[in-house]
């Protein structure tokens, strides 16, 4: 009698770890903190999982890193289409990608952060607290952001690009 009662309380926990989709880091970290690594997210739905490093670490964590540089093992030269979807390896350096960043802020209210560290081991950082987001692949995913503020890196760190004409 004790296994069919262990199973019926087993039942709500699995049944929740199958249907837990989570948007972003933020979503994984709220459902229980978790270690700084890799992580699989939904920002397009079910049937579309991205992989991404969560920074759980820095600044209260919940981070979702966009791109991440540490030692030159990936070439960041690329055409318009590798920009688009992503490229890289993820537990390494890599670019998540402008769809997934405009299907990440549509859904959802963001803040960014820039991280920088010079050859001498020096980091800033750029924040901005107010707004983030990237539009559609038919205005170019402009970049929009808001509420800087300065953690040494200067508000030049980000540019959003000019509107193409």
């Amino acid at each position: 009698m004790k296994v069919p009662v262990l199973l019926a309380l087993l039942l709500p926990l699995a049944v929740r770890s199958l249907m837990f989709q989570p948007l972003d880091c933020a979503d994984i970290y709220n459902d229980g903190s978790q270690p700084s690594d890799v992580y699989r997210i939904y920002p397009a739905g079910s049937l579309s999982p991205v992989y991404v490093f969560c920074d759980m670490d820095t600044d209260g964590g919940k981070w979702t890193v966009i791109q991440r540089r540490m030692d030159g093992t990936v070439n960041f030269y690329r055409g318009w289409d590798q920009y688009k979807s992503g490229f890289g390896n993820i537990p390494g350096e890599y670019w998540l990608g402008l769809e997934t960043l405009h299907l990440l802020t549509l859904r959802k209210r963001y803040e960014l952060r820039v991280d920088m560290e010079d050859f001498e081991g020096r980091e800033v950082h750029a924040e901005y607290s107010s707004f983030f987001s990237v539009g559609p692949e038919r205005k170019w995913y402009m970049l929009h952001v808001s509420g800087f503020i300065d953690g040494g890196a200067g508000e030049k760190a980000v540019q959003a690009p000019q509107a193409m004409t």
